[in-house]
């Protein structure tokens, strides 16, 4: 789950950088503007974070805004050293944000969460999910930058946002469109077709491709030039085939899969049990 090595914040397009976590190859996304850059999903751990906040120091750059493509922990975070700049997200993002820290008990269960993984101690939570819901329906972030458009929809988590930078041909993917991650669908919320959801939300992106020369994806390798096509293909494939009840041929899972990433044939399993469980239930 992890890599190794000091993240370093380095350029992938004109105007956007990326600073990866050791967590599931984490991107944090930075877009530069004329006052300050917008920051997209910092993490994960306290020093990736601080390492972040100081890159961006060293580099005479502020943090003018922020912005979670969506409402998992991992893309909730922040650090006292990144500032005070407003950190948006979709209406319904931000909505099941606001569900989740009614609880007392929310950022205790995160931290109980990441006991395996030996960070419990090591992501910061004073700062978590502080997000302003934009109105619904927004069509770019409010920020003095380069225009960048929010593509929203309903894969993965309700609220779902990819971000598209069109005049630097760049598409923020947030949790889809990944080298080492399958498609992970809202088999658990209150989706009624997560496979539909998923394939509309493939739709959406492939009609910027042409206009894409870079996408980030927010766990996994950043992709070139022609690269955002066969990810969508490839996704797309993993959920007609999950769809079918079949074993998808994808180098994600099984065998083929990258050194660290094994793991990834489990997280398939469980979303094929799960689709046939829901399935039994709405023939029930």
């Amino acid at each position: 789950m992890r890599a190794r090595g000091r993240p370093v914040l380095r350029p992938v397009a004109e105007g956007v950088l990326v600073h990866v976590s050791e967590f599931i190859q984490s991107n944090a996304v930075v877009v530069e503007g004329r006052d300050g850059v917008l920051l997209v999903d910092p993490g994960v751990q306290d020093h990736e974070l601080a390492c972040l906040a100081d890159d961006l120091a060293g580099k005479g750059r502020t943090v003018v805004a922020g912005f979670s493509t969506h409402s998992h922990w991992d893309h909730l975070l922040w650090h006292a050293k990144l500032g005070s700049a407003p950190r948006y997200g979709t209406a319904r993002c931000a909505a099941d944000v606001r569900e989740e820290l009614s609880d007392p008990d929310a950022k205790a269960k995160i931290t109980e969460h990441l006991e395996p993984t030996g960070m419990a101690d090591q992501v910061p939570l004073d700062r978590y999910g502080l997000i302003t819901a934009l109105p619904a329906g927004t069509a770019q972030v409010p920020w003095d930058g380069p225009p960048v458009r929010i593509i929203e929809h309903q894969a993965h988590t309700p609220g779902h946002a990819a971000l598209f930078v069109e005049e630097l041909r760049v598409l923020v993917a947030g949790d889809m469109l990944s080298d080492v991650l399958i498609p992970m669908l809202d088999l658990f919320g209150a989706a009624a077709d997560p496979i539909e959801d998923y394939l509309a939300a493939l739709r959406l992106l492939e009609g910027v491709a042409d206009g894409v020369d870079v996408v980030i994806p927010g766990h996994g390798s950043v992709g070139g030039a022609g690269e955002v096509r066969a990810r969508i293909e490839r996704d797309r494939a993993y959920v007609l085939a999950l769809r079918a009840g079949e074993v998808p041929d994808d180098p994600r899972i099984g065998p083929s899969a990258q050194p660290g990433y094994e793991w990834v044939s489990d997280m398939h399993d469980g979303q094929a049990k799960r689709l046939a469980a829901k399935r039994a239930e709405e023939l029930a």
